[in-house]
């Protein structure tokens, strides 16, 4: 889920949602590395997904070269963000699941809004 922000900025609904799922995941998280079994969070009511498999969905992220990235580290290095949740209005500024990112120019695509 990305949200647009800038001279238009979400309602709180929006990030007040978006906040609240991620924060229940971290929790569930560290109960897991806690050693919390699921039986001991789930709810009750939790669905039955049955004749499941594993399946792949896009999302959006952002490629592009980056240079002073913590952990991919050189210049002009070409990378692939994690799940992109917040695209200034201007398109300077991009926080992922994993940082923020200052933008630098777009790449030059047709199809694609600049």
């Amino acid at each position: 889920m990305m949200l647009l922000f800038g001279r238009v900025t979400p309602t709180d609904d929006m990030i007040t949602f978006q906040v609240d799922r991620l924060l229940a995941l971290a929790a569930d998280l560290e109960r897991v590395r806690r050693g919390v079994p699921p039986e001991a969070m789930a709810d009750e009511e939790a669905p039955i997904l049955d004749r499941w498999i594993f399946a792949q969905r896009i999302v959006p992220s952002l490629a592009g070269l980056s240079t002073g990235h913590p952990q991919l580290v050189g210049q002009g290095r070409l990378i692939g963000t994690s799940d992109l949740w917040l695209l200034s209005e201007d398109r300077a500024w991009a926080r992922t699941l994993s940082r923020w990112y200052r933008l630098g120019r777009p790449a030059e695509q047709s199809g694609l809004d600049s």
